[in-house]
């Protein structure tokens, strides 16, 4: 008989079960040091692939991998243990086909530990979130402004400033619910259309430059933290950690140059020898 221990973190099931009520709260986390710090405060973390130019300075998230994708949701996972952890699927790692998606999903969730994974696309990628679905992987959908695609899209534009644009958008948010989603971000998108959106679909919306009205929110850690040089206008700074790092860094080096550290309480003494009497 085998024992099982008892699940400390947040389910996808009680995710799911978030749809218009307590506001769901997120942030994106790439290591294990910071994600420890941010688990007690969220319900999950999302191990983004905005980390290729969070963390490697790339221009867009086109360049990641799917080994960088599981290296540094591996790291996010061991240094949790509450919060709900879903790693984003990279680009053209899912798209070819729902066996080709679902391969590379198995192995991201066997090689992390993480719960779900994330991946970009409405109407079109119903199929794919179904095919996983069924086989067991959960996912949460990604529709409205959709890095993956920033090439299609010509720029990092928000969506949905126009009417006319309205219909395929919200198709895209009823097919992902339909398709079996449990949760379904919704980036850029104009605040009436992503509080309708909000209110027609069975599954909680998490917003991102959308709407107050979404039954949750997530920001890239570094940008709330006020680390991003530019962040986007949907950001609040909680805190100014960037100008902190460089007063720190200026300080540390001034007390490098002038000698006053290491001071003697930084640096190991001798260990007293023993007198021996013969």
């Amino acid at each position: 008989m085998s024992v099982h221990s008892k699940i400390k973190r947040i389910t996808v099931p009680e995710i799911r079960a978030r749809k218009g009520g307590e506001p769901i709260v997120s942030l994106t986390a790439y290591h294990a040091h910071t994600a420890r710090y941010v688990d007690p405060y969220v319900d999950f973390l999302l191990v983004g692939d905005s980390l290729g130019m969070v963390m490697y300075g790339m221009e867009t998230t086109l360049g990641v991998t799917l080994d960088m994708m599981i290296a540094h949701g591996s790291a996010v996972v061991r240094g949790t243990e509450r919060a709900l952890v879903v790693v984003d699927m990279p680009f053209g790692s899912y798209e070819e086909s729902p066996e080709v998606a679902f391969r590379n999903a198995v192995r991201v969730m066997k090689e992390t530990g993480c719960a779900a994974v994330k991946m970009e696309g409405g109407a079109r990628l119903a199929p794919t979130i179904r095919y996983l679905v069924d086989r067991g992987i959960p996912v949460m959908a990604h529709i409205g402004l959709t890095p993956q695609s920033v090439q299609v899209m010509g720029g990092f534009k928000a969506q949905g400033r126009e009417t006319s644009e309205w219909a395929s958008i919200e198709a895209d948010a009823q097919a992902v619910s339909e398709a079996g989603a449990f949760a379904v971000v919704v980036e850029g998108v104009a605040e009436p259309l992503a509080a309708k959106i909000t209110a027609q679909i069975d599954i909680p919306t998490v917003g991102i430059g959308a709407s107050p009205e979404c039954d949750g929110q997530i920001l890239v850690l570094e940008d709330m933290l006020g680390l991003s040089p530019k962040p986007p206008k949907f950001v609040r700074e909680f805190a100014t950690l960037g100008a902190q790092i460089a007063g720190a860094a200026e300080a540390y080096a001034r007390a490098v140059r002038d000698r006053s550290f290491p001071a003697a309480e930084h640096t190991y003494s001798m260990k007293k020898q023993n007198s021996s009497n013969n």
